[in-house]
């Protein structure tokens, strides 16, 4: 039977909760979009001076601060709202005059989202008219920085003069400011509270991350191995995304510091797809798509060198569509298989949900269509936060699941269907072995072969299904009377073998068998009882060498056989089967 059985048609528990929980995960998003510019501004404390700032953009990109600085003020425009611009190879000057601030105390001008600036330079012109410069952005390592962070921030001299200038490149993403000037205390504060957030979660996510290597190694299943490898490009792409890689992971490889988030995001995407595939056996419903999925899985994990060969608009492009359709494809994946019966892709597509409405910010912040803010920064974060866990045991009670029903596949193969006692070649295998050792080491042992005498009545009387449960009561009532090493099997329709290991009395045992029959079954009319009859064997004589397992099972029958022709007696004891 296929390891991934289920059956056809989506589970009736699933279709009634996954409607009302789709329609909370579309509130979830809307209530969302109509929140994010309050999510925007600063927190308590801070000051956002970015709609303060007049921009001027250098289509050359080569100007210096003296050139810019000499440059009319006409030319800088005011900052309508939060804009982006998309610069390709120009630089973004911003000329900010410093809001009134508290002279006894360190100020810092921060700058949000370190992932999508390349390069930011604060001029500074001291009292004796020299620029002072401070650099920052991923392609400078972070341990040069002048003030090395998550993010670029500049220290404001109190003793400035006139007004700061900030030059800004990035490629090819659109570039989008935020600036927010907060004192030393604020900015520790705020630092704090990254740390610990990012850092929970890094440890959380390495929590799982082991949890789901040992589920991989305890159930052989491949869908645990793309859970994990989609989990470990999550914790990347979490720590490029937010500045903590390029601070505490790679400091000195502004390379890999600029180049992180994109490699990180495909490699994500691409596990992403991988890991659906697996969960929801696509190969099971169509080879065609299977194949497709396959293709854009390994398109995800290739293009990154692509990308970074290139590292143009368009190339910038196609990472995008592809993180938008990736997470489409994933949906649609889920949903399709589960409505072709795979009950547990369903649940994928709930697991996926905190992730796929978190997606469309930090995405609409890469298009441009949005400024950075809280929400663009964190929201993968915490969308992902939740999804881990819930994937991590969505994929647990799948491989339960699967593993119970490897574990009745196994038992059906060794046990009886109706009554669930062994089946005859398992007694036969033991009762050779008890013939062996009783020869070899003197051991006792004992065999007693049962029959309801009375099973045709019931089934002519109460019908056939009546017969059935007379059978699995009888099944049941011989196992009571028996011990836990001793062995009951129903060998034939009506007849069943008890292995009795060890010394026993098998008259008494064949009384006590007899009596249990005539108890009340609650199933069967009140005056109809179970009827035993029954032959034992003691151990056969050690000395007799031609004795085996199917001549002393045969001579029982025989015996049991020639029981019946004589209805008042219903046990006969062999005092020696050899």
């Amino acid at each position: 039977m296929d390891r991934h059985f289920h059956p056809p048609g989506p589970a009736p528990w699933s279709a009634v909760l996954f409607r009302p929980l789709a329609g909370l995960a579309v509130l979830l998003l809307s209530l969302w979009l109509a929140l994010w510019p309050d999510l925007a501004r600063a927190a308590p404390g801070e000051i956002d001076v970015t709609l303060q700032a007049r921009h001027w953009v250098d289509p050359s990109g080569s100007l210096t601060i003296d050139d810019v600085a000499r440059r009319p003020a006409g030319d800088f425009e005011a900052m309508e709202g939060y804009q982006n611009f998309q610069l390709a190879g120009a630089a973004l000057w911003l000329r900010l005059e410093l809001p009134p601030r508290d002279t006894a105390r360190r100020w810092y001008l921060m700058l949000s989202a370190g992932a999508f600036t390349n390069r930011a330079t604060l001029y500074t012109a001291n009292p004796s008219g020299a620029w002072t410069a401070q650099h920052a952005g991923d392609h400078v390592p972070v341990s040069r920085w002048d003030h090395p962070d998550q993010t670029p921030v500049f220290l404001l001299d109190p003793e400035t003069a006139g007004p700061v200038w900030l030059r800004l490149e990035n490629h090819p993403a659109p570039l989008s400011p935020r600036l927010v000037v907060l004192d030393e205390r604020q900015l520790q504060d705020t630092r704090q509270w990254t740390f610990l957030m990012v850092g929970g979660y890094l440890g959380f996510g390495l929590l799982v991350l082991f949890l789901g290597w040992v589920h991989a190694r305890l159930y052989a299943d491949r869908a645990f191995v793309a859970y994990c490898c989609y989990v470990a490009c999550m914790l990347g792409f979490q720590a490029a995304f937010t500045g903590v890689g390029g601070l505490f992971f790679w400091p000195d490889h502004a390379g890999w510091n600029d180049a992180a988030p994109a490699v990180f995001m495909l490699w994500l995407t691409a596990s992403g797809i991988w890991f659906v595939r697996e969960v929801c056996v696509v190969s099971r419903h169509s080879r065609v798509i299977d194949r497709f999925v396959l293709a854009w899985s390994v398109f995800g994990l290739l293009f990154p060198a692509v990308y970074l060969l290139l590292l143009n608009q368009p190339a910038f492009i196609v990472l995008n569509l592809y993180g938008l359709l990736s997470v489409l494809l994933s949906f649609g994946l889920c949903i399709w298989t589960w409505r072709r019966g795979e009950t547990y892709a369903g649940w994928m597509a709930l697991g996926f949900l905190p992730v796929h409405l978190a997606y469309p910010f930090p995405a609409l912040r890469s298009a441009g269509m949005l400024p950075d803010s809280w929400a663009t920064q964190y929201a993968v974060l915490i969308g992902s936060a939740i999804e881990i866990p819930l994937l991590l045991y969505i994929l647990h009670r799948r491989a339960k699941d699967f593993s119970e029903n490897h574990a009745r596949l196994r038992a059906i193969e060794s046990t009886d269907p109706l009554t669930g006692l062994t089946i005859s070649p398992v007694l036969l295998l033991r009762l050779r072995d008890a013939l062996r050792r009783a020869r070899r080491y003197g051991h006792r042992f004992g065999v007693v072969l049962v029959e309801l005498s009375n099973h045709a009545a019931i089934v002519e009387r109460e019908g056939r299904e009546a017969g059935d449960r007379a059978l699995v009561v009888t099944a049941s009532r011989l196992s009571e009377v028996v011990r836990d090493v001793d062995t009951v099997c129903r060998i034939t329709e009506t007849r069943f073998a008890v292995l009795v290991e060890g010394p026993e009395d098998l008259k008494l045992l064949g009384q006590h068998i007899v009596a249990k029959g005539l108890e009340r079954v609650p199933q069967l009319p009140a005056d109809l009882a179970l009827r035993f009859r029954l032959v034992s064997a003691a151990l056969p004589d050690p000395a007799d060498e031609s004795l085996d397992d199917t001549r002393l099972m045969e001579r029982l029958h025989q015996a049991l056989d020639r029981l019946g022709d004589d209805p008042r007696k219903v046990v006969l004891h062999l005092p020696q089967a050899g």
